[in-house]
Parts: structure tokens; sequence; C-alpha cells
């Protein structure tokens, strides 16, 4: 049956239109795109021949200038006014939604794996249903037609009981369905290969253009201004007496507006606008798509439908429905074949300032493992043509998580960028914590998961570490999350002088910061993760290199090929899958949300501990020297415990913030100066404390620290040795 269905909607793309097939070599778009193409709303905000001129006149000065007007920036003004700013400007370079949050899908799903992003969602669903509406008289177009997720094996339903419970503390509505209850509320699914589905009748679907206007109308009615036609040019940054960098001004060509505070919520461009600021912003843009099928009969009032193991969704059209999924070849915007190492010559492709209410040609090679897994799903999609093909860009990340806080590199310059396809969904809780973060300099609720400091300043300006991890993110978007997942693209970013020892005794890395943290030990002997090495090779009698690990021009050799061997892009792309890994054959059989098999090595590990001793290799730990004739002064401020003991001591205390909150927990030693400056020993005047702080936080805590030293004035230096030292920590009685 699914092959018929493939057969049938290949004939209906067929005749929607003629559309352009990248060539075989290639895996990158050019950046050409079509404006032409029909998105399922009945409006949209886009403007035929309308001015091009701004909307409103500029003002000289701003509190805020919120730059964006997709889903998050129109969220984020209408918190700031709602919290009692008004002084505050978004500035939308075309229309209101004109980048990628004009063609979103707009799903709402209620539940989450976790609590902060079940509140955040609800948030969402709060405003978008009922705050809106009862400030505005407007309605946000916003349906509750439920949502339905799909779960072909055990393991995938244990996963949404666990939502289930989650979404119980919250009074979120939810039931577990069996397959012959999941066919009487969904008849026109297929339900012969399904272990059972999770219900959530108050899931939704959200119109972005109802949206955006009615936050819009809601924010100028509280004395914000919203500027249409406004392209940002430039972003002017002062250096203080401190040496501190600070947002200044914004720059357009029509005027400079002063302010202190930017909020960059530009999406796929948001690389682009941080670069004028000299912050580093690591996304990157991916062609995302779904098709509009024609009328299907008996599909009204059904719920929107995840299938996470076909990787596809179903949403609820009127009387049609939305097909899309997450693919593990997506398409790169701005990128080109050599980023995959191939030695072939290709034209690197920028992000395009003129995209506004454009998209792209279906890549139909692309999007047809989407068009099984939904025939196969509901069947009388085999019978169905296609309306409209919906292909644009989204901005996606490391993690898959969102950018947002205050960036490390230009105090005042925030992000709310980085949603990967979920800016409409996370919008509400999303924009009132970055308003709140804004103005108290902080948010409410517990952000780290999204916060920009959670990645260490070497990696957010690392290309292939930004390239690759948000490949493998996008392509897991749909699979299990397990307690000990461990990603396999680009790896051993930051290894201390241990590693290989470690490494040859059986040890099992996991990645933190960047860092190889020793995990556990295999039985089974080493598995050690792929190292980055590039082979060449050469033309026939010519002198054979060795491997590489750097790019070399080669004067007098010909390349013929270039091979990367560490990620394989899980198989996509024309590149051959790894054979043989065994770290990732390891980490497969540790996917369970049982005890793993390494349970019992770690439980000897303990024991061991416990009644003899254990060396552990701490040297992923982030390691600082705050010294200078107010350390003790910062060190009081920062810290809950008295440190100032004797030279050599060290006390275990909490970091705090001005809330009296704690940020992280860590060890202090006292220090006396070096007599010639070292890691080992930094020479310094005043006084002077070692931290040694958990390296998967470390960036956000030198930020934190670097934040209190400027906003008090303290006379102090904080110096990073983590990657000249190691550490090794020795316990146990004997």
């Amino acid at each position: 049956m699914a092959f018929a269905g493939v057969a049938v909607w290949r004939l209906a793309r067929s005749a929607l239109s003629s559309l352009r097939r990248s060539p075989p070599c290639r895996r990158y778009s050019t950046p050409e795109h079509t404006t032409r193409k029909s998105v399922p709303y009945e409006t949209t905000l886009k403007q035929e021949g309308g001015s091009s001129s701004p909307t409103k006149a500029l003002p000289k000065t701003a509190d805020v200038v919120v730059i964006g007007g997709g889903s998050l920036g129109c969220q984020t003004l209408y918190h700031l006014a709602k919290m009692g700013m008004t002084n505050v400007v978004l500035l939308e370079r075309d229309r209101l939604t004109a980048g990628t949050t004009w063609h979103t899908a707009g799903l709402l799903w209620q539940l989450r794996p976790s609590d902060v992003e079940v509140e955040l969602l609800a948030h969402t669903r709060q405003v978008v249903s009922a705050d809106l509406e009862q400030e505005t008289g407007l309605h946000t177009g916003w349906i509750q037609n439920g949502g339905l997720f799909i779960a072909s094996n055990k393991q995938r339903l244990d996963e949404y009981k666990r939502l289930m419970s989650l979404g119980k503390v919250y009074g979120i509505e939810s039931y577990v369905l069996s397959p012959a209850e999941t066919k009487d509320l969904y008849p026109l699914m297929n339900v012969d290969d399904l272990y059972g589905t999770l219900y959530v009748p108050k899931d939704g679907t959200m119109d972005p253009a109802g949206t955006c206007t009615t936050l819009a109308r809601a924010s100028t009615a509280r004395g914000a201004m919203v500027i249409e036609n406004c392209p940002v040019t430039g972003i002017q940054v002062r250096t203080d007496d401190m040496s501190i960098k600070r947002v200044k001004a914004v720059e357009t060509p029509y005027g400079t507006i002063e302010t202190p505070c930017v909020v960059n919520c530009t999406g796929v461009w948001a690389e682009k606008l941080g670069q004028m600021a000299g912050v580093n912003v690591p996304l990157v843009a991916m062609h995302h798509a779904y098709v509009v099928t024609e009328r299907i009969e008996g599909i009204q009032n059904m719920p929107n439908v995840r299938d996470h193991d076909a990787s596809v969704y179903l949403r609820l059209q009127g009387d049609a429905l939305s097909v899309g999924g997450y693919e593990p070849n997506p398409i790169f915007w701005d990128e080109c074949d050599s980023v995959f190492g191939h030695a072939e010559v290709s034209l690197v492709f920028q992000v395009s300032d003129k995209f506004a209410f454009s998209l792209f040609d279906l890549d139909w090679d692309v999007f047809m493992q989407h068009i099984e897994g939904a025939v196969n799903r509901v069947p009388a999609l085999e019978r169905t043509g296609i309306k409209s093909t919906v292909c644009g860009p989204e901005s996606f990340t490391a993690d898959h998580k969102p950018l947002m806080g205050e960036a490390p590199e230009v105090r005042g310059f925030f992000l709310g960028c980085g949603f990967n396809s979920a800016g409409m969904m996370l919008g509400g809780g999303c924009g009132k914590e970055l308003a709140h973060w804004v103005i108290h300099g902080r948010p409410e609720k517990d952000m780290y998961g999204y916060d920009i400091r959670r990645f260490h300043r070497s990696l957010t300006s690392n290309n292939r570490w930004i390239r690759e991890r948000s490949h493998e993110s996008y392509a897991k978007n749909y699979s299990l999350v397990f307690p000990f997942d461990e990603p396999l693209a680009s790896r051993n970013m930051r290894k201390d002088p241990l590693h290989k020892v470690l490494q040859d005794q059986g040890c099992v890395f996991q990645e933190r910061h960047g860092w190889e943290r020793p995990g556990w030990f295999s039985r089974d002997g080493s598995a050690p993760v792929r190292v980055l090495s590039f082979t060449i090779v050469l033309e026939p009698k010519k002198k054979p290199l060795l491997t590489t690990k750097l790019l070399l021009y080669l004067a007098n050799c010909s390349i013929l090929l270039l091979k990367v061997l560490d990620y394989d892009y899980y198989g996509a792309y024309g590149i051959s899958k790894n054979h043989n890994y065994k770290y990732s054959n390891l980490l497969s059989k540790e996917y369970t949300f049982d005890f793993p098999l390494h349970h019992d090595v770690i439980k000897d590990e303990c024991l061991t501990c416990r009644n003899a001793v254990a060396v552990f290799n701490m040297s992923y730990f982030g390691k600082f020297y705050l010294t200078g004739p107010d350390a003790r002064k910062a060190a009081d401020w920062l810290f809950s415990a008295d440190v100032n003991k004797p030279v050599g001591s060290t006390v275990y205390t909490c970091m705090l913030n001005k809330r009296g909150g704690t940020e992280s927990d860590l060890t202090v030693s006292c220090i006396k100066p070096g007599s010639v400056h070292s890691s080992l020993a930094p020479a310094f005047e005043g006084d002077g404390y070692y931290l040694a702080i958990g390296g998967a936080v470390a960036q956000h805590n030198w930020s934190h620290i670097q934040t209190v030293l400027q906003d008090s004035g303290f006379r102090c230096t904080l110096l990073d040795c983590s990657e000249d030292m190691g550490m090794i920590s020795i316990q146990g009685p004997k």
C-alpha cells in the first residue's frame, strides 16, 4: 500500500509544477529562491507594491531595541511592554513575519521532556489562546484540535508515559490510548503497527500572522513602537573605562538609535547581526519543508499527529493535512560541498538579506522519505494529491535548543534566536523570560538549557563544530531521548593530557563542554571516539604523504581525494557510514530507560572508592584564578562560605547571584603569589584564589563572575587556566 501511495504522490507533485532538481554531485542548493508559493494560511502580512520606507519615524533613543519581527521579536516586545518598559522599539527589515515565521506550521504541543519547557509552552498557550484576545478583542487564529503522539514500540510508549507523568504535575490533560482506542479517535489512521498512543486534547495550532499582528497591537497599546521596512546595517559598540564592551547604538539607513540594549531575534540572520557587534551566534540555516494535501474526506477535526519513529508530523489544515518531518540529510542554506571534506571547489553562499516572504523549491529527493511514513500512517493519502509545497529556511543549533541571554562578548547584546523550528511554540514563554532577563539581569526560570553561556567560547566560533552538531541534532530530533545518549559529531575538541592513558585502559568518554570526560571503563578494552583526520590521495608516481590534521597547500602535489574519517553524517550526503565503530556500537547497547550495562562497572568503582581508594581525572573542570586588590571583596560577594582561610586551604562552597540564589557549587583555595608567573603559581598583587568549577558549567560561571566584577567595579583579574593544567582527585579511606 505504501508503495502505491508513494507512486500517486509522485504523480501529484509532477502535476503540481516542474520543480528544479540539484545536480547529482551537489549536496547543497544554490541561493536561488521562489516567491510565488502557496502557504496554508488565508492571509499573510506581505503587501504587494507597498512602500519601502519605514512605517514610522525612528526615535533618537530607546531603552531597548528588539531586532526582528517574527514570533520571538513580537513576543519579547509584548512582554517588555507588559512589564512596564515603554521606550522600546522593534525594527523589522521588511514586514512582520517576513523572514521565517510567516510559513511556520504553528504547532503547539504541551508536553516536553523538561519541566521548564512545559512551563514555557503553557505560557505561550495562555498568551495565544486567551490573554491577547482579552487585551485587544482580536482573535489570534488559535485552534484547539488536540495532539496525538504515535508509539510503534514499548520504549517509545515508555517515553510518552514519562511525559504524561510530568504533565500531570502541571495539570495537563493527557491519556494513553490502545490501538483500538486510537482508531476510534482517528478513524483514518492505520493502527496495525502501533504499540499505543498518547493523546493530549488541548494541544493545538497557531496562526503566525494573526498571532504576531495581535502581539504588535497589544505592544503599541502599551507604548512600544513597531517600525517595519527598516533594516539594521550596524551595531555600535563602545569600550568603557574598565575596558568592557557595551552596546551603544543601532544603525539603519534611516538614522541611528542610541540604546544600551539590543535583542537579536533575527532567526537565520542572527549570525550576521551578531558579527556586526563582534558576537558569535552558533547556528546554521537549513531548508525545512512540509507539503499541504488536497481535501481529505473525514479528516476534519482530527488531532495533529507526531509519529516520531517515522520522523513525520501531520498537521490538520481545515479539510486537509500538512505533512512534514526531520530527515537525516537536511539541506544547508549557506554552505558548499567542501564542508564535507571533498576537494571540490565550490562557492560559499551567504544567507540572503533580500529573502522575505520567500520559499525554496522543494527537493523531492530529500522529502520523499516523509511521504512514505505519512502514507503508512494515514493510507487515505495514497489517493490524495498535493495542493502546495512549503520549503523555507529555519535556524538550527548544536543541541537543538534556542540561544538566549546576554552574549558574553558584549554587554547589552541579548540573543533570542536559534529556535529550531519551534519559535511559535516556545515564543510566549521564552519572550517573557527574555524580557525579564533584559530588565532584571536574569530570567525568572532556570533557563540554563537555553543560555548561550552553556557553550564554551572556543566552540561558538568553531564552524565545524556548529555544523556537525547542528546536523546531528536535526537528524536525531525525533529519536528516543535516552539518559546516556552521547553525540558522535565533532568529538575530541578538547582533551586533557591523560586522555590517551585512560583510553588505552578502556575508558568510555563522555562529551561535556567540548571536553572528553571519563565516563566509565569498558571491560572489553579500548573504545576510542573517532579522531578527526584527513587522508590525502595523490596523483600516481608522486611521493605519498602521511595523514595530517591540517589542509596544507602542496606545491608539488595534485590532490585527487580528500576524505574525512570521523563524523559520517549518519551516512547522509553520499558519505560512507562508519563501520565497526566500537564506541558507537558500545553506546547503542547503553540506550535504555533501565539500568545500563555499565551499571555494575560503576557499582564496583563506587564500592572501591568507599572501602579503599580511587583516582579521578577531573581535568575537564574549569580552573580559574581570581586575583587582585579587591579579590577578597569579590570572594565575599560571590561565595556563601568564608573562603578566607590560610594559604593552601580549600573550601567547598556555593557561588551566589545578586538575589542570593545559587549559580553553582565549586571549591575555592587560597593561594599566595608566585615569584614568576605561571599557570601553577600566578604572580599577582593583593589576594588570590584558585577556583575549581564543574567543566559542564565553566563558561556560565566564567561569565557570571565577570559580570559581577564589572557591575560591582571590583579591581580584580579573572584568569582561565583550564587548558593549561590537569586535575587529579584522590578519594577514599585508604
